[in-house]
């Protein structure tokens, strides 16, 4: 069965964090290491998530250790599960998952956000405030979303600072926006 877009960007995202605790899991004598992990998300401000890692540590494999978490993390938390009842689903931790395949789906909800969507402007929020403490392109993506979502189109503008390849995704991003401006 294959997994929606947004849900298999995500793992691919997270697929060395994913793989790691999925790998603790059915090896034991890796657990200090992922403890180490964990508390450095933990400062990274993924408190919640770590708290459901944790638990999936401990044996606990239900749904219900990620009741109550953001849509990234319990996408997380649900691969790692996935993972531990069979490691073919883990993604590769050494493939790098491709900023681009995300433009088409973060300017549908910087859509939404701009046109009265409530749910689209708490989960960009939501996103924004995660790419900024990832840094570098993608934190500056994150702190230009508000301005996308306020209708800045000038690349050049969006993009000072990044990289050839953060320019190249803010680019497709504000070509997949100008789509929705056509009538």
């Amino acid at each position: 069965m294959a997994l929606p877009e947004r849900t298999q960007q995500v793992i691919q995202t997270y697929a060395q964090f994913i793989h790691a605790i999925a790998t603790a899991c059915l090896k034991p004598e890796l657990m200090t290491q992922t403890q180490k992990m964990l508390a450095q998300a933990e400062q990274q401000g993924w408190g919640a998530m770590v708290m459901a890692v944790r638990q999936v540590l401990a044996g606990k494999r239900d749904s219900s250790v990620y009741a109550g978490l953001d849509d990234d993390d319990r996408i997380i938390v649900e691969a790692i599960l996935r993972g531990i009842q069979d490691p073919a689903t883990l993604p590769d931790p050494n493939q790098q998952p491709d900023p681009s395949a995300a433009a088409p789906g973060l300017a549908g909800m910087i859509h939404a956000a701009a046109t009265g969507d409530v749910s689209a402007l708490s989960a960009l929020a939501d996103m924004a405030e995660q790419m900024v403490k990832v840094g570098g392109d993608m934190g500056r993506l994150g702190g230009s979303l508000r301005r996308l979502v306020n209708g800045e189109r000038d690349v050049d503008l969006l993009t000072r600072g990044m990289s050839a390849n953060g320019r190249d995704l803010v680019a497709k991003l504000v070509d997949e926006l100008a789509r929705f401006n056509v009538h």
